[in-house]
């Protein structure tokens, strides 16, 4: 089982990139931890064959590494195609686009054929309706060793709000889109499922691009959609723990008593448990926050 915090920063790559090859080899950007061989929105319509070609053939000769390695079909028969291809149990698993009541089966019976983690990515108007939501979550609960984490279609959702995010802005800065993202997070995290945070478009700004990854930090949001390695290392520096959160997460977890105290504050043993946990994992991945 993939834990999600393993996945840090998650590059999406067009599987058409001419980088590809050495970006999978961990020639270019060795300090990656995760990355999506997109299929669908990364690449044109007419560019889809072109594309299976180029992952059956990458597939054929693939050496797996301790790079995390998902591909993004374009949808189930695409996903169909690539699980029949030579040695697809090498990749680590599958991010499944427009999750949605419409095909949710057909990718989960896909699936069930196979040992594979896998990432649904919820994007259409299920976003804007908890009973759908809520629908979704039974459909992946049989699978919850599986999923690693749930996505949402950022972008996705701007675009049937009639909405553009301004660069300097956190998604969580807009109250409609709060709202959204708010009860998304209550619906999933509250059964368990960690959710990935969206895609930030501007990534020649550095300074909002950090705002925005601690933002995410804040909600509840772990993993980071990139769409630029410039981006990795930001990403990872933030996700480091400091040593006062290790101190606490350990007191916590080593604590036989149900309440203690934290530097004044009160810390109840069993609902700071789960948060404690993800500290100390970040703190073995990621490392100590520097002075």
């Amino acid at each position: 089982m993939i834990d999600y915090i393993d996945l840090g920063a998650t590059l999406f790559v067009p599987s058409t990139h001419k980088n590809l090859p050495q970006i999978l080899k961990r020639e270019k950007y060795p300090n990656l931890k995760s990355i999506v061989i997109d299929a669908e929105d990364g690449i044109n319509d007419d560019e889809l064959e072109d594309a299976k070609n180029i992952i059956n053939n990458i597939l054929k000769n693939y050496q797996k590494t301790n790079l995390l390695v998902f591909i993004r079909p374009r949808e189930a028969d695409t996903l169909k195609e690539f699980l029949g291809y030579e040695n697809i149990d090498k990749i680590d698993g599958f991010i499944l686009p427009k999750f949605s009541l419409d095909n949710a089966d057909a990718y989960l019976e896909l699936l069930s054929k196979s040992k594979h983690s896998f990432m649904p990515s919820i994007e259409g108007s299920e976003l804007f309706d908890t009973d759908a939501l809520k629908e979704l979550r039974e459909k992946i609960s049989n699978y919850k060793e599986r999923v690693i984490l749930v996505r949402f279609g950022l972008e996705d959702m701007l675009r049937q709000l009639s909405m553009k995010r301004s660069c300097e802005y956190s998604i969580f800065d807009y109250a409609v889109c709060a709202s959204v993202l708010g009860n998304f997070l209550a619906v999933f995290k509250s059964s368990g499922f960690a959710v990935s945070g969206g895609v930030y478009p501007c990534f020649e700004n550095k300074k909002s691009f950090i705002k925005d990854v601690k933002r995410d930090l804040k909600e509840g949001l772990f993993s980071k959609t990139i769409i630029h390695p410039s981006q990795i290392d930001l990403v990872h520096d933030i996700y480091k723990v400091s040593e006062l959160e290790l101190q606490d997460a350990k007191k916590i977890l080593d604590e036989h008593r149900a309440v203690i105290n934290l530097d004044g504050k009160m810390g109840e043993v069993k609902t700071m448990s789960p948060y404690s946990k993800e500290i100390i994992k970040r703190a073995e991945v990621y490392g100590i926050k520097e002075l």
